[in-house]
């Protein structure tokens, strides 16, 4: 039989504390939904009464009907109070939640030296937090914190603030690594004597101040923990908490457990990266299971096995959580690499095509100049579709010019471009606040008459990298810049001596994939879609 456990995500919560993140009331109410969608268990927003975002997010929840359980964050009572007059219970009562997660002391270390109390006046501070909660029908949770350190240090103490929580009738009992330096042999025996000494449920929390933090939570699910809490990404202060997006399907498709939904697992990887760009934080591309570069594929070798069968260098069918497969094209690329990536195009190509061994040694070629496609997959599919007579030449570029003027301290930026649009020659001028963002209005503005659904697509990011240093001002630079239209997403590349040169490549190859099956200036529809070779990010 398969074993179920609970999620409890605090992205919202924890994860916001790692550098960096700052996150709306709107985001968390935006971040909370997803999470919903995803099936997790528990989602914990906050402290209700701590700052004005959690208040409103704590409000606004309400007006949602969520299978996860809202939680809120808090800590025990002061010492030498009452926990029915401790302002922090008080807003945790009136904030409504059905689910509470209190932090407390398990260290007598941390007793001593943060709380500066007794340690028989911290036990009775646990036991009179969580008896509140109980009484009001909260469900309560106990996150002690510090305990594997606690318990190494001072087993009997930390077993006997554990023991005062289970009497109070907290509903979990959760084993907090805070510092994240306890290792997996050490978690599995401390968790395994937990569970033989004490009847509440168990939950673990770790941190991955080692890069154990996942390694931890399931090495605790095998001794006996049935509640995981963590962060989606691995979001959350020093290093980062545990990281759900590994540890769900870990859990789920090599242990055997049930965390989601069969139906829900393939959301992973669209929630990971909806929390990446909410939370405005750069997604690891080697992210494991849900990293756009999770189940990518360069070299030769390994692209000849995988068309034959995936299985033999992917651990599990990408789909399952909801990633895909990708080949990579470079100049560690075999025949197979090609084949596949213009495959998926709709190229007819095989192996003894001489297109093929040309394009190979082209893309080699180009590489070795400073190119690199593997993130730029617009410009790749550009190049295969040249090759092999795919292209129209929708417009060409007779020249452009930048202006650059320093006028009474202020700085003006003017591009001129001209174009030959279908037999007809197209001059324009247009100023932009540098000369990439003048040489986009301008190019833009001569392509606008003829096609107008150009308005849909922006420049959405720009970046600029120096090939050999060595070479100071006079070395090459590789220019990425990513274009966005309403839905997709798409890289182009250029390379140059010059950064302007290197940037017009870039932006020209940018407008020139959106419209490569637009075809007649009055199609319904800039043709870019994921068939065609788009990064969605």
């Amino acid at each position: 039989m398969t074993m179920n456990l609970s999620i409890f995500d605090t992205t919202l919560r924890d994860g916001t504390q790692g550098e960096g993140i700052s996150l709306s009331a709107e985001d968390k109410l935006k971040i909370a939904l997803k999470l919903d969608a995803l099936g997790v268990h528990y989602i914990e927003g906050g402290n209700p009464g701590s700052n004005s975002k959690d208040i409103e997010f704590f409000e606004r929840i309400k007006a949602y009907n969520l299978n996860a359980k809202i939680t809120a964050f808090g800590s025990t009572r002061r010492k030498f109070s009452l926990a029915h007059q401790d302002a922090n219970l008080l807003r945790i009562k009136e904030s409504g939640v059905p689910a509470a997660t209190l932090v407390g002391k398990s260290w007598d270390f941390h007793v001593h030296t943060a709380l500066q109390t007794t340690l028989e006046e911290n036990i009775a501070m646990v036991y009179d937090s969580l008896a509140f909660l109980k009484h009001n029908g909260i469900e309560a949770m106990f996150d002690a914190e510090h305990f594997f350190d606690g318990y190494k240090h001072n087993p009997e103490y930390a077993l006997a603030v554990l023991r005062k929580a289970q009497e109070a009738g907290t509903d979990w009992l959760v084993l907090c690594d805070t510092n994240g330096g306890t290792l997996p042999g050490e978690i599995h025996e401390i968790v395994s004597r937990v569970r033989a000494e004490l009847n509440a449920p168990i939950g673990i929390h770790t941190h991955n101040d080692c890069e154990l933090a996942v390694a931890n939570s399931l090495a605790a699910v095998q001794a006996g923990a049935r509640q995981i809490q963590g962060t989606i990404n691995g979001y959350g202060e020093r290093c980062g908490n545990a990281n759900l997006c590994s540890i769900i399907p870990n859990l789920q498709l090599k242990m055997g457990y049930n965390c989601l939904q069969d139906d829900k697992l393939s959301l992973l990887t669209g929630t990971a990266r909806f929390v990446s760009e909410i939370a405005n934080v750069h997604m690891p591309v080697g992210q494991p299971y849900v990293g756009n570069a999770a189940f990518a594929h360069k070299g030769g070798i390994h692209v000849s096995a995988i068309m034959k069968d995936s299985k033999t260098y992917e651990h599990i069918a990408p789909e399952l959580v909801g990633n895909k497969q990708r080949i990579l094209v470079s100049e560690l690329a075999g025949q197979s690499n090609i084949i596949s990536k213009a495959q998926e195009l709709g190229l007819d190509v095989n192996a003894n095509n001489e297109k093929t061994k040309q394009i190979m040694e082209r893309i080699k070629d180009l590489e070795h100049q400073g190119y690199q496609f593997e993130g730029a997959d617009a410009s790749l599919e550009l190049l295969l579709r040249e090759a092999f007579g795919e292209v129209e030449e929708i417009f060409t570029v007779e020249s452009f010019k930048m202006l650059v003027e320093n006028s009474q301290g202020a700085l003006r930026t003017e591009a001129i471009v001209k174009l030959n649009v279908g037999g007809e020659q197209v001059y324009t001028a247009a100023e932009g606040n540098g000369p990439v963002n003048a040489l986009d209005n301008a190019l833009r503005k001569a392509l606008v008459q003829f096609y107008p659904k150009i308005k849909q697509i922006h420049l959405s990011d720009y970046k600029v990298r120096v090939i050999d240093e060595k070479d100071a001002t006079a070395a090459k630079v590789r220019v990425l810049v990513e274009s966005t239209s309403i839905d997709n997403t798409w890289s182009t590349v250029g390379v140059s001596n010059n950064v302007i040169e290197a940037s017009w490549e870039a932006l020209v190859d940018g407008i020139r994939y959106a419209l490569l099956n637009m075809g007649k200036p009055d199609a319904i529809d800039v043709p870019v879609t994921e068939q065609h070779g788009l990064v969605n990010h």
